[in-house]
């Protein structure tokens, strides 16, 4: 990430910035295609001359992400493995915050939360002390997979608490279903969020001033304007499993393999008999891409499987 002098001016310890930090919560449920939005925002920034920290957080312990993330987004990326941010690491994650602030002074903030995660209840922590002292607008973008909606699958719950809570519904993978069926799809979504306005995304590519916009006059404005009230939740019993998978396994082998499972999401990295892939699953879809650079090494030949208990 470049820390070169920027166009925005970075703010110093004992002078807070006049509109604050903008930041962004971007939720989902498993599969989303949250981590490819993110990535997007990472290299708008850059490209922008702006330092974007970046706090990502995955339920389990693998930490996956951190390897798709950490070169993209360089000193201002920090992983919270293990737990769910808007919860358990709820601490860590104020704690957190305040130590980018401290040492990078990031003229953006994202916040990506696992999947099972509400962002209704993570933004609770840009009200608290001291982060509300620094940071500016805070929104709440929720990553769909057109895909699962399509198909009906897992809208309740989690789902449909994530959407409910949206300022912004980013309509993801509509690559991956027929065109006449995006209007139907943006209905039911409407429905779960009436008032946050819809974007269609292939790969999290979106336009990202919608959701940063340029100028003090704000593009997408927060529903909220009070302090949200906090509801407890308990991830409706997922649960994550790591698997272990031989070296030199085929691609079809691998996809026999894991299609059974029924997993709401897998992901890893395997050597398999074309060399290093990159394994994502979501529901009974299974891809295998290129792996990001510079893995390491005790990461090869794992995969975390999140499922309903």
């Amino acid at each position: 990430m470049t820390t070169e002098s920027t166009a925005m001016s970075s703010p110093n310890e004992s002078t807070p910035p006049v509109l604050g930090v903008p930041a962004l919560v971007v939720s989902g449920f498993l599969g989303a295609g949250k981590t490819t939005l993110v990535k997007h925002l990472i290299t708008d920034a850059q490209e922008r001359g702006l330092k974007l920290a970046v706090v990502s957080n995955e339920f389990g312990e693998l930490g996956i992400d951190k390897a798709l993330l950490q070169e993209a987004g360089g000193p201002g990326y920090v992983e919270l493995e293990g737990g769910c941010v808007c919860c358990q690491l709820t601490n860590e994650l104020l704690e957190t915050l305040q130590n980018l602030w401290e040492t990078i002074h990031p003229d953006r903030i994202v916040v990506e939360t696992s999947g099972v995660a509400l962002p209704f209840e993570t933004l609770m922590t840009f009200w608290r002390e001291p982060i509300t002292e620094w940071v500016g607008e805070s929104l709440a973008v929720v990553v769909a997979n057109a895909e699962q909606v399509a198909e009906g699958r897992d809208l309740e719950g989690t789902f449909e608490q994530q959407v409910s809570s949206a300022d912004i519904v980013v309509l993801n993978k509509v690559d991956l279903v027929p065109e006449d069926s995006l209007g139907k799809l943006e209905d039911i979504l409407q429905d779960m969020a009436p008032d946050a306005p819809m974007i269609q995304s292939i790969q999290g590519q979106i336009d990202t001033t919608v959701v940063f916009p340029p100028t003090s006059n704000q593009t997408i404005s927060p529903k909220r304007t009070s302090k949200p009230e906090l509801i407890p939740h308990t991830h409706e019993a997922f649960e994550s499993q790591e698997l272990s998978i031989p070296q030199n396994i085929t691609p079809e082998q691998l996809v026999q393999q894991l299609q059974p499972l029924q997993a709401l999401r897998i992901k890893g990295i395997v050597n398999t008999s074309q060399g290093l892939k990159l394994v994502q699953g979501v529901g009974p879809r299974i891809d295998l891409s290129a792996p990001p650079p510079n893995l390491p090494q005790e990461m090869i030949g794992r995969l975390v499987a999140i499922r309903r208990k």
